[in-house]
């Protein structure tokens, strides 16, 4: 599941089964939030289908909203995170060795990607600990950014391997089954600008029931 946005105020969440490639359930929103998704999984298990597994992009609060579901972090997801954090090139060698972790995430398993990401905190450890001086008595960590992608990583990595606790179940590792159609909505879209929102959600509605 994921949310896909076509202007301000206006988006979509798509909910779609990946293995037979149907989309189960979209809702036009004006912003991503956790009772979407919650409210979202609801009504598809209402429906009578059973969800044995969700693959989302790690919002606050998804992890633990679906209790006895197994949840898949996007790998693609934490890489986009991890990109913003460090940019695709980055300059510092902390960074440069976290990108090429990052890089391991698809080849990888969560105890090997574990150890990997300990080393690189214990190589860094007093790096990032470094302060700037602001002015007397105010400081702020040097690197921040840095820092922010550890975190993101420690915190995500629980849930980035999901796919290969339940081999049985056939849950992806990430989102992709949904990128291809949010592009072709998007496309679409752009092609027919200043139209009406109504027809807008007319020719959404027509592409996701394909």
């Amino acid at each position: 599941m994921d949310t896909t946005y076509f202007r301000r105020g206006f988006g979509v969440s798509i909910f779609r089964d990946p293995n037979r490639k149907i989309n189960l359930l979209w809702l036009y929103v004006k912003h991503e939030t956790l009772d979407i998704y919650k409210g979202g999984i609801e009504q598809i298990i209402s429906k009578g289908c059973s969800v044995t597994g969700i693959v989302c992009d790690g919002k606050k609060g998804l992890f633990s909203a679906f209790p006895g579901i197994p949840v898949q972090m996007c790998q693609f997801h934490q890489k986009q995170i991890i990109t913003r954090y460090i940019t695709a090139n980055p300059k510092l060698q902390a960074g440069v060795e976290l990108k090429a972790i990052v890089e391991t995430l698809h080849s990888t398993c969560e105890a090997v990607f574990s150890a990997l990401i300990e080393l690189w905190r214990l190589r860094w450890d007093q790096f990032l600990k470094e302060r700037t001086y602001s002015s007397p008595g105010k400081w702020f960590y040097t690197h921040k950014r840095l820092r922010s992608a550890i975190r993101s990583l420690s915190s995500n990595t629980p849930y980035l391997f999901t796919y290969q606790k339940y081999p049985d179940l056939h849950i992806p590792n990430t989102t992709n089954s949904l990128e291809g159609i949010n592009s072709s909505l998007k496309a679409k879209i752009k092609a027919h600008q200043g139209i009406r929102a109504n027809r807008r959600k007319k020719i959404i509605d027509y592409m996701l029931a394909l």
